[in-house]
């Protein structure tokens, strides 16, 4: 399907007539000096975004170490049956990318969503997030119930520990982790952060996945990232701070999460408990990666998902209220 904004860029021409592609090495930020689909936050930002296919929408918020791409199992799925949205966050090209701190944070990225749906005359969707965008999605769902048809937090919980020594040791390697990207090249930094014990089930049992995850995260901006730890990351409420929240939530909650993904197990079981509407997901030898690691078992859950509350059946299992 093409964009109404102009003919089909050179990489969906060549999938479509099946020819050899001639893209430049780094042809992400060759495609962001080109005519790009874009939406304006209200601060201003540009965030890029892509669709595929119509119905129900879907909205896709990638993760810390994912873009627009991430979602690309997912938006073929479903794109068959439902208007599928992804778009990369503020930071991440070819969207904007801020030089001021200030324009970072887990209340702007929540708007940013609205901001995205607004612009696309999105009423309500279904929002699924990984990991920090499964947090946004929360946030979402927190504040904009009205705005939502169900909400998936894939891979969350990471720095979310009711230990106050615990979390301090979060904000501390959230903060080498800012180093970690402001310090070197985004290469570099990208196979150095790539490589966590949470990563290592899709780099031994998906080599060719893994490595294309690595190579993505490698074309990202340094200051997006360091930015974004900064500033969203190590200063957002955890999972046990949104406790209150988490017990009123009344949207249709789906949390998925891989039994090698360590960071997020204690956070995926602690939101099964605390919200009313949530069901849980833990998929056998996974790691964080989950949505690329194993697409097949997140689109089969997110299908029943779907079907379930598009059909006002989710809580079908328990006695009406």
């Amino acid at each position: 399907m093409w964009h109404a904004e102009g003919p089909p860029d050179r990489a969906a021409l060549c999938v479509r007539q099946h020819e050899p592609c001639s893209m430049p090495e780094n042809w992400l930020a060759a495609m962001a000096s080109e005519s790009m689909p874009k939406i304006k936050t209200t601060d201003g930002i540009s965030l890029y975004y892509e669709e595929s296919g119509a119905g129900v929408p879907v909205v896709f918020i990638h993760e810390f170490a994912g873009d627009y791409r991430t979602w690309e199992p997912q938006m073929r799925c479903f794109g068959r049956s439902h208007r599928c949205i992804t778009y990369s966050q503020r930071g991440y090209p070819p969207s904007d990318v801020p030089d001021d701190p200030a324009r970072y944070g887990q209340d702007i990225a929540r708007g940013d969503v609205l901001a995205l749906m607004d612009a696309l005359g999105v009423d309500k969707a279904h929002i699924v997030g990984h990991s920090m965008g499964a947090y946004t999605a929360l946030h979402v769902g927190i504040r904009h119930p009205q705005r939502c048809i169900s909400v998936t937090a894939a891979g969350c919980g990471w720095g979310s520990l009711p230990d106050p020594a615990a979390r301090q040791a979060m904000r501390e390697q959230a903060a080498e982790n800012a180093k970690l990207f402001s310090e070197n090249t985004m290469a570099k930094a990208a196979a150095i952060y790539a490589d966590s014990a949470t990563r290592h089930p899709q780099k031994y049992k998906d080599p060719r996945g893994y490595a294309e995850f690595v190579r993505l995260l490698s074309e990202h901006s340094p200051q997006g990232h360091a930015l974004t730890m900064t500033m969203l990351q190590a200063r957002r409420p955890t999972l046990w701070d949104l406790q209150a929240e988490l017990k009123k939530f009344s949207v249709p909650l789906l949390v998925i999460v891989g039994d090698e993904d360590e960071t997020c197990l204690d956070g995926s079981l602690f939101l099964k408990r605390a919200a009313p509407t949530a069901a849980l997901l833990v998929i056998p030898r996974s790691g964080h990666t989950i949505t690329s690691e194993e697409p097949a078992a997140v689109d089969a859950a997110l299908a029943e998902l779907f079907a379930a509350t598009e059909n006002r059946r989710w809580l079908a299992h328990k006695p009406p209220q």
